[in-house]
């Protein structure tokens, strides 16, 4: 049976800020609540609507400060949602700081999801996609059944680098983090990574489950340019991806939220998905996620894993 996930990146607005060189300071205590506080609630009600699960990554620095996001992840985790790691500090530069400082940023996160929800996470995901060795051997050693970071899209990559080589022209450098290169070359489809180089394939115990891009072009299949594009055009992506045994629809928090939840009007030009209004995205991604339920069965990231092990 083809099988399908949804998750769901829960950064916080503070994280956008840092993306695209702007002041946290925009952000009141509200805005920077919404994700957990209006997101979530709403992402909930559409698996429900629908009958089917999904998996939230969650990050710990945020269920720390937000004793309401945590109360949200024990009540998802509750009913059925899985809750994966996306690490503590959502550190762009988390590659960057070493082995030991990978190995405890992660421990940490899985310390906030216990505490919040009662279980240990299985499954993690890379602040901004980027693997390196450091970061998969954290993984192993913590013995996740899988991560979900290795996103090989050419088109995503190639404006990420446009848009962060701008900001700094522009003087308002982006923490965000441009990854090697060799991302474009890692399969699109499930895969034990070789653990000195997690983009290629090898015989590592933590599962990779890559996030949807098409056939050919690599054209990247998540919840910005679902909720966004032209029907036909994305209808066109999704028929592309049919074959395929796994599809991993990756979304963010945002993805249901719009200008009119309280988001300051700074942040809203320079994500310009948030203009488009909540009602008609919820409305695509309802769509969307039938088109998965009615060719696939939907399963967390975590039941994925256990369903595809045997044959990777």
């Amino acid at each position: 049976m083809r099988l399908a996930s949804i998750s769901v990146d829960l950064d916080s607005l503070p994280h956008y800020c840092r993306i695209h060189g702007l002041p946290e300071t925009l952000l009141d205590e509200r805005a920077r609540t919404l994700v957990h506080a209006v997101a979530v609630p709403r992402f909930r009600e559409l698996f429900d609507s629908l009958g089917i699960p999904g998996t939230f990554f969650a990050i710990g620095e945020d269920l720390e400060a937000d004793p309401g996001a945590a109360a949200g992840m024990r009540a998802a985790h509750e009913a059925g949602i899985e809750v994966a790691s996306h690490s503590h500090a959502h550190d762009y530069a988390l590659t960057r700081r070493g082995a030991a400082a990978i190995l405890e940023d992660l421990r940490r996160a899985d310390a906030v999801i216990l505490a919040a929800t009662g279980a240990r996470p299985e499954g993690f995901r890379a602040p901004g996609y980027t693997l390196n060795a450091d970061l998969y051997a954290a993984t192993v050693a913590l013995g996740y059944r899988y991560g979900s970071s290795a996103f090989p899209a050419t088109p995503y990559y190639a404006a990420k680098a446009a848009v962060m080589g701008a900001l700094a022209l522009a003087g308002r450098p982006s923490r965000s983090v441009l990854d090697t290169p060799r991302v474009l070359l890692a399969p699109r489809v499930p895969y034990r990574p070789d653990p000195t180089n997690p983009y290629r394939r090898g015989e590592g115990a933590v599962l990779e489950l890559p996030m949807a891009v098409t056939p050919g072009v690599a054209f990247p299949f998540i919840g910005t340019f679902a909720t966004t594009l032209p029907r036909p055009v994305l209808r066109a992506a999704w028929n592309s991806c049919r074959r395929d045994a796994f599809f991993n629809f990756e979304l963010h928090g945002v993805d249901v939220l719009d200008v009119s939840d309280g988001i300051p009007a700074e942040l809203v030009r320079q994500q310009r998905d948030l203009r488009v209004s909540a009602a008609r995205k919820l409305e695509r991604l309802r769509e969307v996620f039938g088109w998965l339920a009615a060719e696939r069965k939907v399963v967390t990231l975590r039941d994925a894993a256990s369903r595809l092990a045997p044959s990777l």
